[in-house]
């Protein structure tokens, strides 16, 4: 007897990837199985963090909205219709939901057992395809160029599908295992693994792998009596073994993992079970290849005690950036993530700091990040930049208020120097009497710097005009920004007095079209890349950006949005922007290489490639530069 509401849901799905690439026999088998769910509007299907459900979901009819939890607030990340797959990826990953999912209308959705999927996951090679690109772009079609998913920070820039995310890598495994005879005795493979402190064993003959026995075979075979301590391990041995190549992704593995139902992987050389051992993949090393997630990296710093674990946890941050530089990672999702990730270190860092006063702080206020972290720019441990504002009191609660809040900001400075972010030099940090005020003179600040603009003031203006919101009253943040445009709106010479400053910088380029150098000192001939290339693209984007008043620091953002009120300089912009990615992403991999800042270049060692590559970074600054000139009559600027 037919199954008529099976055939009707086989109808559906065979129109939508992946069920498009099963046979009809086999996505009949998946038909009968698949649950039938009705969702009034606005009900909750699963919420952010929930642990995974025991299927997936796909709409039938009505639509789906996905959501994600910010600071305090709920972002709407993407809308799933008709034939969106969704909520596969933790039932894969054996993680919690990243994001939420609710009914945006009455809804019926299909309810497809992951278990039931994944026995014919690695059976179709076109199906596995098209989930581990699916992982690697986090949108429902991968193979389309008119997929609507942007369920990843909604960074479009994201090109790569093959080797863009954790998922997507080569999986890292352990070489030269240990390893035994099959007639070795339970109780002598227990000692060698005992004493080597694994979990697992690999039986092989003549170095091929035959099968393997792990402490949950000694558990359920020798510590039931079923057999004894003295039998061969061939007795007890899970066999045989699954094998892979050694370029096999995390996404593969742990793929290989759910359908094989094993917690081990034997890689050989051509990755069949009919050449040489050369490794062993197991769970454990799975979870150290997430623990450089950057999820799990934010998880663990929310719950950090102390700055060391702090530490710790940002050199492995700072591991995620070399692996997405090696990877070609674009730049501006770089960027991105490692400035959220050193923003929840700061927030950590305040929440440590308050904790150990021991008292909450009196009245509300703003930890604000300057220079490069508040442009969202920090890929590198450089110096740390910050200020602190708080609510203007009374006069005769001043000096215990800013008393507080100085001994907070001595304290979270010193927090983030043991993490790895220095000291600022030129003492501009939160900690310092000057640069922790209330919002009355914060503003009286910034008016003066406007209103008088010595080179000391301008000097100022360059730095904290790159403010941004770390932690505390978004309110007190908006009134600084807000005043910053009444002041410039009022006094548009000002922007001038800017240019000029910016103007006065050193050219990165000699007359005879080399590189100028540092003439002398530690770093005599290696080019400044900082001051020379990337401070120009930097202080032009603010300019224009204090012009326009656009409320964005990051210098990429400011240019994209240039190119938007400017439409007729766009092509000046995007060459600005282009470059200004290139040059970032040079420098860090230049830091990450010398293990410094990046911020000197030794040009003597670049190939050819690279010096016309930096140098094809100059004429955007030339270009605008003369934009500057033009714009704001440097000429007429004593």
């Amino acid at each position: 007897m037919k199954n008529t509401i099976a055939e009707r849901i086989l109808d559906f799905l065979k129109d939508f990837p992946p069920f498009n690439l099963l046979p009809k026999e086999t996505l009949y088998e998946i038909s009968k199985k698949i649950e039938i769910h009705y969702f009034e509007k606005d009900q909750i299907i699963f919420d952010q963090n929930d642990n995974p459900h025991e299927h997936f979901y796909m709409v039938y009819e009505g639509a789906v909205r996905l959501y994600r939890f910010g600071e305090d607030k709920k972002h709407v990340v993407d809308i799933c219709d008709e034939g969106d797959l969704f909520g596969l990826r933790p039932l894969i990953m054996k993680e919690n939901y990243l994001m939420g999912a609710a009914a945006n209308e009455e809804s019926i959705l299909y309810g497809i057992p992951i278990q039931l999927f994944s026995d014919i996951i690695l059976n179709y090679p076109k199906v596995s395809q098209f989930l581990i690109a699916s992982f690697a772009t986090n949108t429902r079609d991968p193979f389309t160029d008119k997929h609507k998913g942007k369920l990843f920070a909604n960074i479009e820039a994201i090109r790569k599908v093959e080797n863009s995310f954790i998922e997507t890598q080569t999986a890292k495994y352990t070489q030269n295992p240990i390893t035994c005879s099959p007639k070795t005795t339970v109780q002598f493979a227990a000692k060698v693994m005992t004493a080597n402190v694994i979990n697992s064993i690999v039986v092989t003959l003549d170095n091929i792998p035959i099968g393997i026995m792990t402490d949950k075979d000694i558990r359920t075979k020798i510590g039931t009596g079923l057999f004894k301590i003295t039998d061969p391990v061939e007795a007890i041995m899970t066999s045989p073994v699954i094998t892979f190549a050694e370029n096999i992704t995390v996404a593969e593995a742990q793929l290989a993992r759910l359908k094989h139902k094993v917690s081990h992987l034997c890689i050989t050389k051509d990755g069949t079970n009919k050449t040489e051992l050369v490794g062993i993949l197991a769970e454990h090393d799975l979870s150290l290849i997430q623990g450089n997630n950057p999820l799990l990296l934010t998880k663990q710093i929310r719950t950090a005690k102390d700055a060391e674990t702090l530490k710790y946890i940002r050199t492995k941050a700072s591991e995620l950036t070399q692996g997405y530089i090696e990877q070609e990672i674009p730049i501006y999702f770089v960027t991105k993530v490692i400035s959220e990730i050193n923003t929840v270190i700061t927030k950590r860092a305040i929440h440590l700091s308050i904790k150990e006063i021991g008292v909450e702080p009196p009245v509300a206020y703003t930890w604000l990040a300057l220079g490069s972290q508040g442009r969202k720019e920090q890929l590198l441990m450089t110096d740390q930049d910050n200020a602190l504002v708080f609510e203007n009191i009374s006069e005769e609660k001043y000096a215990e208020t800013k008393k507080y809040f100085l001994e907070l900001a001595s304290k979270v400075t010193e927090k983030l120097n043991i993490v790895g972010f220095e000291y600022c030099p030129a003492n501009i940090m939160a900690s310092n009497p000057k640069w922790c005020l209330s919002v009355c003179e914060w503003k009286s600040q910034f008016k003066d710097w406007i209103k008088h603009p010595t080179s000391d003031k301008i000097l100022n203006s360059i730095i904290f005009f790159d403010f941004e919101f770390i932690y505390g009253d978004t309110h007190l943040y908006d009134k600084m920004a807000k005043s910053v445009f009444k002041y410039i709106y009022k006094k548009p010479v000002f922007l001038g007095f800017l240019s000029k400053a910016t103007l006065d910088n050193p050219a990165p380029l000699g007359f005879f079209k080399q590189f100028l150098v540092e003439e002398d000192g530690e770093n005599k001939d290696h080019f400044d890349i900082k001051s020379r290339a990337i401070r120009p693209l930097v202080d032009a984007a603010r300019i224009f950006s204090l012009h326009h008043q656009i409320s964005v620091n990051n210098t990429i953002a400011r240019y994209e949005k240039l190119m938007e009120v400017e439409p007729q300089n766009s092509d000046i912009f995007e060459s600005c922007a282009n470059a200004f990615k290139i040059l970032l992403q040079f420098r860090t991999s230049q830091g990450l290489t010398n293990n410094d800042s990046g911020k000197f270049v030794d040009i003597n060692i670049l190939s050819k490639a690279d010096r016309l590559k930096l140098k094809s970074c100059f004429k955007p600054i030339k270009n605008v530069q003369e934009s500057l000139k033009l714009r704001f009559n440097i000429s007429q600027i004593p």
